[in-house]
């Protein structure tokens, strides 16, 4: 663990998971937004939704959600879809206790090294 580093039990970050997912619902939702309305200046020049500065807004919206997370100790992995660990010990080994986007509960870690890849179902 990094100094100052907060670490979560399996009870602590399981408490997390319902804001979590409230909060995840929102970047989602801005995060698709933000797609679309990119997609149609690229490819239309013009949106329903906006021009560049409604652009510039939903990048902020998405930074002040993205600061949330770090600032409950959540390392982001991923924004599409959306990944976040919680950093944490299991028999001794750091791990990340690991939350998908669509995932309703916290049922997943990896060791710390493997990430992703590494993945498995918590006891």
């Amino acid at each position: 663990m990094a100094s100052g580093e907060r670490e979560f039990t399996v009870e602590e970050a399981r408490a997390l998971i319902p804001e979590v997912r409230e909060r995840a619902a929102e970047m989602v939702a801005i995060r698709a937004d933000l797609a679309e309305l990119a997609l149609d200046l690229r490819i239309e020049g013009e949106s329903a939704s906006g021009g560049i500065a409604e652009a510039k807004a939903y990048e902020a919206r998405l930074d002040e959600r993205i600061g949330w997370f770090t600032d409950q100790g959540l390392e982001i992995r991923g924004i599409a879809p959306f990944l976040i660990d919680f950093p944490a010990t299991l028999d001794g080994r750091s791990v990340r206790l690991c939350w998908l986007e669509g995932d309703t509960e916290l049922e997943w870690y990896h060791r710390t090294e493997l990430g992703f890849a590494g993945r498995r179902p918590l006891p």
